[in-house]
């Protein structure tokens, strides 16, 4: 596989293209922001004109949109990726949707003979810069070895958990423990500062021990700094901990923790930081505990 289409230039989607142009492999990107196309045609790239056009000239193309429906739009819709399909064409989808949505798109993709994984990736705006993301792949096994050059252009960590969807859900149990920890280290910088001491010297003497985590060595110092810059959106993080919340609902699972953490977080975009990163989770506990927290 040598030409890789890429639509989606976001936070993430945009330095995911570049190591890929990187990597050797000719690059169609397609954006619905013109001046990120600009971006990586500066870089290398060959701009596609629609999702149909990036399909028709490409080998692979993945897909790094917001939510499930942007991603049926790109893959189905009008001047979609179905309407370029053509021999041998993968599409991969990176973005974190619906496991049931997957399979539904992979099922039309299938029809006009396009193979589809879905895999979604974790670690961040720095793990995409660095292209050392953890990739997390559902779809047939001789399609996910097929792709794997390309997906190793990406991550460092690739892993194929299952048949199609199952990358999905592997996502959605990444953002439920990663949640987890990011309030673990929020509620216990809270802690520290309300009770006087030095939070930063706290982050440092718990990274050497069993509460250590790449949210306490990452977010933390960042909460801090007061640093909400977004890595990963507020609005994002939401809607991945409905999709989980829906897929612990039709199996009966209780997510006390997650539902806990949703709830924290609507407070958070309630205070206006729904385009803030996720470590604004602070600010809820903050408010709460009528204080904030600083190194």
């Amino acid at each position: 596989m040598k030409t890789v289409g890429f639509i989606g230039l976001g936070i993430m989607g945009r330095p995911m293209a570049r190591n890929l142009l990187k990597a050797g492999f000719a690059v169609v990107v397609h954006s619905r922001t013109g001046s990120k196309v600009d971006d990586l045609v500066g870089d290398g790239a060959t701009a596609g004109g629609s999702p149909r056009d990036v399909a028709a000239r490409s080998e692979v193309v993945i897909t790094m949109v917001p939510d499930t429906p942007d991603v049926r739009q790109v893959m189905l819709g009008p001047a979609g990726v179905i309407e370029g399909a053509h021999e041998n064409l993968v599409a991969v989808d990176m973005s974190t949707i619906s496991p049931a949505a997957t399979r539904e798109i992979a099922a039309a993709l299938a029809e006009r003979g396009v193979r589809m994984l879905d895999a979604p990736v974790s670690g961040g705006e720095i793990g995409a810069i660095k292209g050392t993301l953890s990739i997390m792949v559902g779809g047939a096994a001789e399609v996910f070895e097929q792709c794997r050059p390309v997906l190793a252009a990406m991550g460092d960590k690739i892993t194929h958990v299952g048949p199609q969807g199952h990358g999905q859900i592997t996502k959605l149990c990444n953002q439920v423990a990663g949640v987890l920890s990011l309030q673990a280290v929020a509620e216990a910088l809270v802690l520290a500062s309300k009770a006087g001491v030095d939070a930063n010297k706290v982050i440092e003497a718990l990274s050497g021990g069993a509460a250590d985590s790449w949210n306490l060595r990452n977010q933390g110092p960042k909460m801090l700094k007061r640093d909400f810059a977004p890595g990963f959106f507020v609005h994002l993080q939401q809607k991945d901990l409905r999709l989980a919340m829906e897929l612990a609902s039709q199996l009966n699972v209780p997510l006390p923790g997650a539902a806990l953490i949703h709830q924290l977080f609507n407070a958070v975009e309630a205070l206006g930081g729904r385009e803030l990163g996720v470590q604004a989770l602070v600010q809820a506990l903050e408010q709460l505990a009528a204080m904030k927290v600083s190194g």
